[in-house]
């Protein structure tokens, strides 16, 4: 049988008629539903831009070397504006517990006075130059989700992505918008209590480490966790192994996710709680498996192993060295 040899020049256009394609459909999809996917692309927000009731919000922040405010002066996505994730209060500590979420009125009073309120659809834009950052764009996701908001989504590759789509870029302050009034409904079943995951461990159900192997086996310890190791029973499911590089840019990597969650063993009908050291690269976990895999029951661990293991009485899992099995111990 004779073999089709396609030419780089045949296969560019046939990328170009595909991606064309998808955005028609995510787009009629939106117009259908009033209502944005979880994971847009730059076409997809390039068409949505000058929607009225759309608000871009770039969260790029000194994590992974996503940038400040000075970076966001000098190029950002028209109209777009700005919140620094990592000092604007997205996260708080409490009680020596980093990556908390705040009280509902501190985060309601972030959002509105970035000019969105609860009609807005909001797509979020993190720098899209690591795996790190999209965590960051996950845990405002999932933040806004939390408070009951579901027009919300999160631009695939980022600003990074942006740029290697060859959209045009903006300078200065940014979109200035007038104070909104914001109010949250606090969505309870999406967040994990520490009480919720001890009970996890004698239940049917799934506590799933984002970090990466070497965190899980407990051979790396974060300076947020009292010990090293992780939750007894806990799949790994690492939150960088769901994204891959293209043109300098980090995208979640959609085709293979399924290969990814079928690699850690997850069951998708069983309650499941993602975490890992302070709750961000759980972000992206809990985005992956809730609003892109299906699984219908899946919590986030804000306190994750920063709360985990500060009790000393609390079990530890670690990787037995030479044998790779698990060894339950206790701090």
């Amino acid at each position: 049988m004779a073999v089709q040899v396609v030419s780089a020049a045949e296969e560019t256009f046939m990328l170009r008629v595909m991606v064309f394609i998808v955005g028609l459909v995510a787009t009629s999809a939106f117009a259908a539903a009033g209502k944005a996917p979880p994971l847009v692309d730059a076409g997809w927000l390039h068409a949505h831009l000058q929607d009225e009731t759309l608000v871009v919000l770039d969260i790029r922040s000194a994590i992974d070397n996503g940038g400040d405010r000075s970076g966001f002066n000098q190029a950002h996505i028209p109209g777009a504006v700005y919140s620094n994730y990592a000092t604007d209060g997205w996260r708080e500590t409490r009680e020596g517990v980093q990556g908390l979420l705040p009280p509902v009125r501190n985060v309601e009073r972030l959002i509105g006075g970035l000019g969105i309120g609860n009609s807005h659809t909001v797509v979020i834009v993190p720098a899209g130059t690591g795996p790190t950052d999209f965590g960051s764009a996950a845990r405002v996701y999932w933040t806004f989700r939390v408070l009951g908001h579901d027009q919300v989504s999160i631009l695939n590759g980022g600003f990074a992505g942006w740029q290697a789509a060859g959209y045009d870029v903006a300078s200065g302050d940014g979109g200035q918008r007038p104070v909104a009034s914001f109010q949250g409904e606090l969505q309870e079943h999406l967040i994990a209590t520490l009480a919720e995951v001890e009970q996890a461990r004698t239940e049917q159900a799934q506590l799933v480490d984002a970090r990466p192997e070497d965190y899980f086996g407990g051979e790396t310890r974060s300076p947020a966790a009292k010990a090293p190791g992780t939750l007894p029973g806990a799949l790994n499911l690492p939150h960088h192994t769901l994204l891959s590089e293209q043109n300098q840019a980090w995208y979640l990597d959609v085709a293979h996710l399924t290969e990814r969650i079928n690699e850690a063993e997850l069951n998708r009908d069983a309650e499941t709680i993602a975490f890992c050291n302070t709750g961000h690269w759980a972000a992206t976990d809990w985005f992956v498996l809730s609003e892109v895999a299906g699984f219908d029951r899946v919590a986030l661990y804000d306190g994750s192993m920063a709360e985990w293991s500060q009790d000393s009485s609390r079990p530890m899992q670690v990787a037995k060295r030479g044998l790779g099995k698990l060894l339950d111990i206790f701090n």
